[in-house]
């Protein structure tokens, strides 16, 4: 059951022994986790859950790390992705970064780090999103200020570009 002041963590690797143990772990730092041990698993966790950050393995077999990053900033434009890899480069850093992951961290990694950054991947998760929220109410607010029709088609237009 969900605890409303948990951070919802989507954690995706393939070696199955390490998945389950970072998942307890987390757990008893209060993180609401949920497991993928492959990509395809992962896109459709997203698909039904609402998930604040993710951490993605980079090598995995079938979709790989960076796949799966593509498709999950493309489909939940709030999620946050900290990628952890045993197979850490300079290249692939930036390939994840230019993608839109807020972290990289290589394995073996430091427990208290990554519930560092994944705390920090939250807090810029919420910052981006009430910026955009009060961009919107500032949007609304001015066009109260129009005629009606006008305020109707300018609000169809900001709903329209929630879809």
């Amino acid at each position: 059951m969900s605890n409303e002041k948990s951070i919802n963590l989507l954690l995706v690797d393939d070696e199955v022994k390490f998945l389950e143990s970072l998942s307890q772990r987390l757990s008893l730092r209060d993180f609401d986790v949920t497991t993928a041990s492959d990509g395809q698993q992962a896109i459709k966790a997203a698909k039904g859950g609402k998930f604040d950050v993710a951490i993605l393995d980079l090598r995995m077999p079938g979709m790989d790390g960076t796949e799966v990053l593509k498709i999950l900033k493309d489909k939940h434009k709030w999620l946050e992705v900290i990628m952890l890899t045993g197979y850490g480069s300079i290249d692939s850093a930036a390939e994840c970064t230019r993608l839109g992951a807020f972290g990289y961290l290589e394995k073996p990694y430091d427990f208290d780090k990554l519930v560092d950054v994944l705390k920090e991947a939250y807090t810029a998760r919420l910052k981006k999103k009430f910026q955009r929220d009060k961009k919107r109410m500032e949007d609304i607010e001015f066009l109260s200020m129009g005629s009606p029709m006008s305020i109707l088609t300018s609000l169809r237009r900001l709903d329209d570009d929630e879809k």
